[in-house]
């Protein structure tokens, strides 16, 4: 038989009423908001009366380089979670909220997949809750009072050309990325050259993410800096009056969506940032939840080690408090391959020939790139376990490499079936995550806050990618020169680079070094509370490619339900 589909598993699933889930986990009914069949959000107030419960053991999940088609880093972190659930340990899990750009476009959602995914699967990937739109919502507001302000006299003397705000739209489209607003007549407004983001890379998603409530949101909102004056001083939305009603419109999105895994379990999914373009977790707000609801909490960051994780212990745990007690680093025969260089991977088309082939001298040869994404983890003192996950198509000996180079590099690793046998096939996995999560933390920060940009941006690069060194472009020096010059220079980085490569440029595979990384841009994301460089040719709007998978969904108009859904 063939194996099903993801969407044909989901609708297969046999949801519990999400008032046992919540109650499961030790909320109260009253703290939760029914949104639909099997979905619900958590009212803050949960999170003070659960603060005086104890803390979970937090597991966070990240990986080596992808491929262009991911590892499946969420199917692991959803099979981890039913398995340690499955061992008599509860656990909460938190991911992000999907996109439609990827949604749409190639790599398809981000619910997990096979028997290792969190439920209800078409809400979760189309629109959930809203809260995407909300964003989409509030963000826009701000483009728009901005240019509105421009057309009634400019009285705050702002300069046009300094403008950074850009509008958004959660649908991947890069005939928007730069545009020409204003054109018409003089009662459409001012003419600017100005363009679009994907919602998730908006500074106001990565607010809803860091902040830790709504009063928080409101003072973050107030800061967030969109220009400057013509004599150099940052202008803010709080200058511009606009704060208040772009947190008005965030005040239901701000609250965690409640929904299930496909075992039953309890897993939270908030906020949706891009880990190659912003910081890449799930909420804060999700964690102060998920971490005094069981004995695990188990959440994942985007891409690689040297992205999402990197983000994680720089960026989000400085925002939270929360320190890792474990790191799972997802690997696969596959990915080792393909970083041997000896391969080209194509989205959206079968893998070439020659890496189904048993070749373990193929995986040693790309192995480098999971020796560096350890190392990553171990920098900044966290335990790593390697989960090897296991495809059909994958050999003995091809497996048994991967083991080989964990050991050598003094890491745990287990073999996992999660995406074929759920939670029963990720209990050697969580076997490996409990030994590593009872060990001392050890948990570092890579840089001090104090340090000047140049210096974060140069550790980050040298440490984690492995660089040689950093150049800037000349409009990035003068950016950084500016935004030390206004007081900023004491926030974290948040890097925006290609998620293919350690370097800033995907076509590097493996591990390279000698190479040098260059900064084309730095912007300032003042409300999110980060330094926001560009790196090498790094987009903040994707394209669709030549067949999207918007082209494959529709609706089954006997039933009601979704089809094409990966």
């Amino acid at each position: 038989m063939p194996f099903p589909s993801d969407l044909e598993i989901a609708q297969a699933a046999t949801l519990r009423p999400i008032d046992a889930i919540a109650t499961g986990m030790g909320l109260e009914l009253d703290e939760i908001e029914h949104y639909g069949r099997g979905m619900a959000k958590i009212r803050l107030e949960a999170i003070d009366r659960l603060a005086a419960r104890p803390p979970a053991k937090v597991v966070l999940v990240t990986a080596v380089t992808p491929t262009p088609l991911g590892e499946g880093k969420t199917t692991t972190t959803v099979g981890l979670a039913q398995a340690l659930n499955r061992l008599g340990r509860p656990t909460t899990l938190a991911i992000r909220q999907p996109s439609q750009g990827p949604t749409f476009g190639i790599k398809g959602g981000a619910a997990g997949g096979g028997y290792s995914q969190v439920v209800p699967m078409e809400q979760i990937n189309l629109h959930l809750t809203g809260d995407i739109h909300a964003v989409v919502a509030a963000n826009n507001l701000l483009a728009a009072m901005i240019d509105n302000h421009l057309f009634h006299g400019n009285a705050l003397g702002i300069d046009p050309y300094s403008v950074t705000w850009r509008r958004v739209l959660d649908v991947s489209d890069r005939t928007l990325r730069n545009v020409t607003t204003g054109l018409g007549s003089k009662g459409d407004g001012p003419m600017r050259q100005t363009g679009f983001d994907i919602a998730v890379a908006s500074e106001v998603m990565a607010i809803l993410a860091l902040t830790t409530g709504l009063k928080d949101m409101r003072a973050r909102m107030a800061r967030i800096v969109v220009a400057q004056t013509t004599d150099g001083r940052p202008v803010t939305a709080e200058d511009l009056g606009a704060a208040g009603a772009m947190t008005a419109l965030m005040k239901e999105a701000i609250k965690p969506n409640l929904v299930q895994t496909l075992e039953n379990g309890p897993a939270l999914v908030h906020a949706g940032p891009f880990a190659n373009i912003a910081h890449g977790n799930s909420s804060v707000l999700a964690d102060l939840i998920g971490t005094r609801t069981g004995e695990f909490f188990v959440t994942e960051a985007g891409f690689g080690a040297d992205i999402g994780a990197e983000k994680f212990f720089n960026i989000k745990c400085r925002a939270s408090g929360l320190r890792p007690d474990a790191a799972v680093i997802v690997t696969t025969v596959r990915a080792m391959k393909l970083h041997s260089g000896k391969f080209r991977v194509v989205p959206g088309k079968p893998l070439p020939d020659g890496m189904l082939a048993e070749s373990a001298d193929d995986v040693l040869a790309g192995a480098p790139n999971l020796a560096k994404q350890i190392e990553n983890v171990q920098l900044h003192g966290v335990t790593p376990v390697v989960c090897i996950n296991r495809f059909d198509t994958d050999h003995d000996s091809e497996v048994a490499a991967i083991v080989d180079v964990a050991g050598a590099a003094g890491c745990r690793a287990a073999v996992s079936t999660h995406f074929a046998d759920g939670g029963a096939g990720g209990e050697a996995l969580a076997r490996a995550v409990i030994e590593a999560a009872e060990e001392p933390s050890q948990f570092r920060f890579l840089y001090e806050l104090d340090q000047p940009i140049k210096a974060k941006i140069e550790a980050i690069a040298t440490k984690v990618y492995g660089a040689a060194g950093v150049t800037y472009e000349s409009a990035a020096e003068g950016q950084i020169r500016r935004f030390e010059a206004a007081g900023f220079g004491n926030l974290p980085i948040c890097m925006a680079k290609t998620h293919l490569s350690l370097s800033d440029d995907p076509k590097k595979l493996g591990a390279p070094t000698g190479f040098t990384v260059r900064v084309r841009e730095v912007r300032a994301s003042i409300g999110a509370g980060f330094i926001y460089p560009l790196l090498g040719e790094m987009r903040t709007m994707p394209g669709l490619p030549s067949h999207p998978a918007a082209e494959n969904v529709d609706v089954d108009f006997e039933t009601g339900e979704v089809v094409g859904l990966f």
